[in-house]
């Protein structure tokens, strides 16, 4: 057990991360076969979100081993609530994104312009809103996450934004983009090996669901402690 990623900088905690889930393959496959169910019923999703909040949670507790797979109805509340958590956060750009797009679309058939590069311009433009208005909400859903996972899983420790934006802060808002750019390469990298995989018939989509899916996850979970727990010890030993 160590004190969570105290004074650790990014290269450390991408270093740490991308290691931390190679530490017992068997959890990976585990997670994997997860993945692989959910492609059936919706329910496995919220067990996979569940254990990834799982490591967060441990993680930031200061534990270097991965957490193990027992207390299952526990582990799907957490999902539930990972999920909640996500949808509140991302229901105001989605819903910019999707207005925008119906209104552009109105516009065009009320007005009867012919020119298609209004309307180009128009849903582009709300287009891009909704990305940053995306960006915005998905730096404070993160934090958001990892705030209800220091309070034990307490749904409403997710909107105590002042305190959010505290811990924000703490982290440094600087390092804290950088790190959200490298997670966004690392995601791209990790999309196209699943891509590259997946042109193998059947066995090469069965790996990337087993493996690679369920490494990503736990790298992001693993890093998103990291991070938190990076400048923010003092806040943590608060609690």
């Amino acid at each position: 057990m160590q004190k969570g990623g105290e004074n650790m900088e990014i290269g450390e905690i991408i270093s740490d991360s991308i290691s931390f889930p190679s530490r017992d393959w068997a959890k990976i496959l585990i997670l994997g076969i997860f993945f692989l169910t959910s492609f059936i019923i919706i329910i496995p999703i919220f067990m996979v979100m569940g254990y990834c909040f799982r490591i967060l949670k441990s993680s930031i507790a200061g534990f270097n081993e991965l957490p193990d797979f027992d207390m299952l109805g526990e582990m799907f509340i957490d999902g539930l609530k990972v999920f909640i958590v996500t949808l509140v956060y991302f229901l105001i750009p989605i819903l910019v994104i999707i207005i925008g797009g119906w209104a552009s679309i109105a516009s065009v058939s009320i007005t009867g312009m012919a020119d298609p590069t209004i309307f180009i311009a128009l849903l582009g433009g709300i287009s891009l809103i909704g990305v940053v208005l995306a960006t915005v909400f998905g730096l404070m859903a993160t934090i958001a996450i990892a705030n209800m996972a220091l309070n034990g899983s307490e749904l409403g420790a997710a909107f105590r934004f002042s305190e959010i934006l505290e811990q924000i802060s703490m982290i440094g808002w600087g390092k804290y983009i950088v790190w959200y750019i490298v997670m966004i390469v690392i995601g791209f990298i990790g999309s196209m090996i699943t891509s590259l995989l997946s042109q193998i018939p059947i066995i090469g989509i069965i790996i990337a669901i087993l493996l690679i899916y369920p490494y990503i996850y736990m790298f992001y979970a693993r890093s998103v402690a990291l991070l938190f727990t990076s400048n923010v010890e003092m806040y943590v030993s608060e609690k």
